[in-house]
């Protein structure tokens, strides 16, 4: 059987980074208070010629690298992003045009911060049903453009990044083992982004003053937490594997609240989450592709490890997967 394996990764961050001491300049916060309602120190806040493509590109390019893959080999690239700079064409489309993969079909994908994890899934199912195709995915986001500076409860959580990986068919055991996705349309206002305003007056979205992001933060946390921890049981359950094979769990990057509470919840041991949200704060989309890219070239993850990533958004939208590096 052919599965989805990762065989190249890379990322890119923007060169300025935002320190809690900034934010404290900028909104009525403390390094403390973020500190201990995030597990933030700093993020990446992109700058000219850092949009969204731009970072996703040079991911991309990593990812190829490592992959020893030339872009003229990519059949497809997918990207998980809700803040690319053109609502048309996608992000994907511009990144094919940066790195000159010419002989692909590119398209976004939406599920905000499980953008990534759906992405990969969709990866998977390409290339088993077509083991010749090789397939770009990419999760990537310029959140900060997307943010409320003005907003403490918000403004401190959110930093740019991209993460990307080469996915190609294998039929050796390896891949993706197992996936687990749900969504829930009814909660869509815990977490949301209306669009730039309507031309048309009869269909221009009233929810809020301007396209940034809003969040019912309580509420998003109770829900992250139960619905990441049934994702990751489920996937585990229809996948035959026990908490003992895990080798190296790899969760959204949300915040260090919801990550504790989703450890404690998961009993597989501390030791086996890579947590890196002092560094980045919540990437979105990027945040688990970053994750592994830096795990991967750390050398934390090795060939054979099973890997278990799980992941919560706006949607709302969720899902696990069980990977065999």
């Amino acid at each position: 059987m052919h599965r989805g394996v990762i065989i190249g990764t890379g990322s890119c961050l923007p060169e300025r980074v935002l320190t809690n001491s900034d934010l404290e300049k900028m909104v009525d916060t403390s390094d403390e208070w973020i500190t201990t309602r995030t597990g933030s120190k700093q993020r990446y806040i992109a700058g000219k010629g850092e949009e969204t493509s731009k970072i996703a590109a040079q991911a991309a390019r990593r990812a190829l690298a490592m992959a020893d893959v030339s872009p003229e080999e990519i059949g497809l690239i997918v990207v998980g992003t809700i803040s690319s700079e053109m609502s048309m064409p996608s992000c994907a489309c511009l990144v094919q045009k940066e790195i000159g993969a010419n002989n692909a079909f590119a398209y976004d994908l939406n599920a905000a911060c499980a953008g990534f994890t759906y992405c990969l899934d969709l990866a998977d199912k390409y290339v088993r049903s077509n083991p010749e195709l090789t397939v770009l995915v990419i999760g990537a986001e310029t959140l900060s453009a997307r943010t409320n500076w003005k907003d403490r409860n918000t403004c401190v959580l959110f930093g740019d990044g991209a993460g990307a990986c080469v996915v190609s068919a294998d039929n050796a055991g390896r891949g993706l083992l197992g996936s687990y996705l749900r969504s829930d349309g009814r909660y869509w206002d815990l977490l949301h982004m209306d669009a730039a305003p309507s031309m048309n007056p009869d269909i221009n979205a009233s929810h809020s003053e301007a396209s940034f992001i809003l969040m019912n933060g309580r509420d998003v946390f109770k829900h992250a937490v139960r619905a990441m921890t049934d994702a990751v049981d489920n996937v585990m359950t229809s996948v035959g594997v026990t908490s003992e094979q895990i080798d190296l769990v790899i969760p959204h990057q949300a915040n260090i609240r919801i990550l504790n509470s989703l450890i404690e919840r998961l009993n597989l041991g501390r030791e086996k989450f890579y947590i890196n949200i002092e560094n980045y704060g919540n990437t979105s989309a990027a945040s688990i592709p970053i994750a592994i890219d830096e795990a991967n070239r750390q050398g934390v993850l090795k060939r054979g490890d099973v890997l278990l990533l799980c992941t919560f958004g706006a949607g709302l939208a969720w899902g696990a997967a069980l990977i065999k590096w």
